[in-house]
Parts: C-alpha cells; structure tokens; sequence
C-alpha cells in the first residue's frame, strides 16, 4: 500500500471527477450519439485496432501464455464488429438514470426517489480488451465516467481501443475526461489507483481470484466483488443423461476461459458408472483433462487424480475436476465448501432435488437443467453487463445499467417543520 499518488493518476481523476459532474446532468438522446458514434469509430478503425492487437498476441506468444489466455486476447474483425453492434445495443436500452417513485406524506411533503449515477467508476480488469469498450459504454449511458486500467497483455489494444472511443465520444459532446485508460503497467499504479478515494467512488475488478484479492485487499475505495467462477454441476441420480452429457459438455467446453465456465462435476455415485464413461469420451475426443476422486478414477481410468487443491482451483482452462458423490447433502456440503457464489446448476428430473438445490445453494444464479454458460447480462436481456458480481451489496450476479446508479430523494415542501 503506498501513500504516494503519481502525479499522472492524480491528473486522470481530477479529470475524471470534472466529468462526472457533467455526465451527471446529460441527457438520454447526448449519451446515445456519443455511444453511436463510438460504435461507428471502432469500424472505421478496425485495422488500426487489429495491428495493435497483433502486438499483444506476438508478445503474449514470446512470453509462452497459455493457449486459453491467447485466445482471450485475441481480437478479429468479426469481434470488432460485435464490440460496435454492442455498442448500438446499449443505446436501445432503458436511460436508468432519473424517473423513480413519487408520494405525498401526512404532512404534505412531497417525496421523489430517482436514480442517480455512481460517479466515477474505476475498472480494473485483465486480458480481454473488449471489456474496455463494453465498461465504457455501460458507465457512459449511466452517467459515470470511468477510468479504465486493463492488464499489460492487452495494452497495445486497449490503447487503441479507448483512444479511438474516448475521442468519438469528446466529438459527440460528452465531457473530456468521460473515458480514461491508465496506460502505465507496473504494478504499483494500480496499488496507487486503489488509494485515490478523494477521485473515485467505486472499483471493480474483473479478472481472476488473485486480482479480485489483491483489490479487497488494498483498496480504500468501496469494491464490487466480480467474476472468480468455481462453477459446479451436479449431476442427480434422476437426470437425463443424454441431456445431463450435453448440459455438463457445453458448461466445460463453449469458452472455457470465462468465469461462468464449470470447474468442477460432482456425480451421484448411483449413476456415476452410467455416466461417467459418457461425458468422459466426449471431453477426451474435445482435449478436456479430467482429474477425478478415487472413485473417479477407478471409473474412467483416463482421468488422473485429482489433488486437493483442485477442488478449490479455477482453471479458465480445459480441466475438469470430478468427484463422484453419495447423494444430494454430500452435493450441496462440497459447493458449500469450495463454490464462489457466482453459479451453480443441478442435472435431475426430480423436483424435490432441484427445489432443494435451489433454495440451499447460495449463489448469484441456481440453474435446473440449463448450462452455467447463461450467467451474463445479454443472455439474461439486460443488454451488456460490466461483470458478474458474486457479492450481495450492493447489486448480485449480472451487473447491468441499473447496478451502475443509486438513489436520490428529492423533497419537496411549502414550510413543514419536525
């Protein structure tokens, strides 16, 4: 922890803080220009963009990153695309900011509450760039200004990307300042950004286990705890197997890289020799290292043995662990113990399991018979999220527009006194 804040932080909240006052006030159809405009501008900068990522891909290369952590650099025209159709998906989507409920006391008082912006939003996110266009577009339609720091794998793309946001959105109206990227990678700025609470009103991290704990750690700034996944399936005595199979395959395998991916299979001992050499198969053709309990093992003789410590690991990789268990209590006891909060789902046709699974996990999203991989803002129709929070104050699960404002009340009197 450092007392001492660089003088280039210092400037970039000042003018941050300056933004944000305006942003504050700014209207539905400004917001929206500027977000179109946005869109339009990573298109016409798209070879800029796809040249700087190439750089980080090169580096990452030379650095020997795992393939998994490549692919999530990875930008090609198709995602340049999807980064500005998002864009144009955040400007049809509800202005959070104002409205609210109105009422009239005893006393006549006349009460309004609305919705009001954050301020400013810090995000503190690693490797995938889009995240820089997807939280600067989200802080923007909320009224926040943001100050953006991405991980040093990505920082020739995320230069880029928010140079050519940030100015789009300046030619369309919006202050200077409403979209900031800290450029400098060492370590110790993001340890300085973390003190700068007379600047910032919120942080996020979006990133892996240990960047999540070094920012709860460090920060003197109120967090939003996002993103670490160790997402479970449990697959009931009464399920589906062919659709358990499907369920459990895309889960593990659609973008392993993702902090709604599945971690860790747990398998009612009941089918567990039916079901086992099912999925088994279909991860050993796709590539997916399984390691297994005992039980596991002595079942599917591919699978190496699990360690303790993988129950508690998220991989955002191409492993699996799996543990063959007695029942339902046994299930809900081992993601007690090692889950996240972030998602968990049940495989059964039974529904007294599945009201059960329910009502005893604690997590941001419970599924019955449905893929952890829908835990996301657009898949749940909110349009974009900034992250997945697996706290319960002061917004849970998908963080969307609304989760980036609070309440104001407006009073309005003609002389009462207490």
């Amino acid at each position: 922890m450092t007392d001492r804040i660089d003088e280039r932080l210092v400037a970039i909240g000042e003018r941050a803080k300056a933004a944000a006052r305006k942003l504050a006030f700014a209207g539905t159809q400004a917001k929206n220009q500027a977000l179109s405009a946005m869109a339009e501008a990573l298109l016409a900068h798209k070879e800029r963009i796809l040249e700087a990522n190439a750089l980080d891909i090169k580096a990452a290369q030379e650095k020997g990153l795992r393939s998994s952590l490549v692919n999530r650099l990875l930008l090609t025209e198709k995602a340049i695309e999807g980064m500005s159709n998002a864009l144009q998906e955040v400007v049809n989507l509800p202005d959070p900011v104002g409205g609210g409920e109105f009422w009239t006391r005893p006393n006549g008082l006349r009460i309004q509450k609305s919705r009001v912006p954050l301020g400013v939003i810090a995000m503190i996110y690693e490797a995938r760039p889009n995240v820089t266009v997807d939280a600067a577009a989200l802080c923007l339609k909320s009224g926040n200004a943001c100050i953006l720091r991405g991980g040093s794998e990505a920082i020739q793309s995320n230069i880029v990307l928010a140079e050519v946001i940030k100015e789009a959105a300046v030619r369309a109206g919006m202050p200077e300042g409403s979209i900031q990227l800290v450029t400098l990678t060492d370590r110790e700025y993001v340890l300085q950004l973390m003190q700068m609470n007379k600047f910032i009103d919120v942080i996020i991290p979006r990133g892996g286990a240990g960047l999540i704990q070094s920012v709860l750690e460090n920060s003197r700034i109120p967090v939003i705890e996002t993103g670490t996944g160790l997402c479970h399936a449990f697959v009931h005595h009464k399920a589906n197997l062919e659709q358990a199979v499907e369920i459990v395959f895309n889960s593990k395998t659609q973008n392993p890289g993702v902090c709604n991916s599945l971690e860790t299979l747990l398998v009612e001992e009941a089918i567990a020799e039916d079901f086992l050499p099912l999925i088994g198969e279909r991860f050993r053709r796709f590539g997916v290292e399984i390691r297994g309990c005992e039980k596991t093992t002595g079942i599917w003789s591919e699978a190496v043995r699990a360690k303790q410590e993988d129950w508690g690991t998220e991989y955002l990789d191409l492993v699996i662990s799996v543990k063959v268990v007695k029942d339902l209590d046994e299930a809900l006891d081992h993601i007690y113990q090692y889950g996240t909060k972030h998602s968990e789902t049940i495989i059964t046709e039974d529904y007294s399991a599945a009201q059960r699974f329910l009502n005893e996990i604690d997590a941001a999203a419970v599924y019955v018979n449905a893929s952890t991989r829908f835990t996301d803002g657009n898949r749940f129709g909110f349009g974009a999220e900034i992250g997945i929070s697996t706290q319960k104050l002061h917004a849970r699960g998908p963080m969307a527009l609304p989760e980036l404002t609070t309440v104001k009340y407006t009073i309005y009197g003609n002389g009462q006194i207490v």
